[in-house]
């Protein structure tokens, strides 16, 4: 199941939604997971923490789940 995270502005960085998602509890675990090839944006591997992410983008996360950014 899809789970949806909703963002306040534009755009969210890939490692601060990460964090929102609750998939890490610090943006610093991010450039880890990144490095390892356990997230993809849009079916793509991903490996930019700082990766802009815009409502409609779906992420997966290797163990948490895939998640759609949605605008609130």
């Amino acid at each position: 199941m899809m789970k949806q995270v909703t963002i306040r502005t534009e755009y969210i960085k890939l490692d601060q939604f990460l964090k929102l998602a609750d998939c890490i509890p610090t943006g610093g675990m991010a450039k880890a997971i990144l490095q390892e090839g356990l997230v993809r944006v849009n079916k793509e591997p991903e490996e930019r923490r700082g990766r802009k992410l815009y409502p409609g983008d779906i992420v997966e996360v290797d163990g948490e789940g895939t998640f759609e950014v949605v605008a609130e």
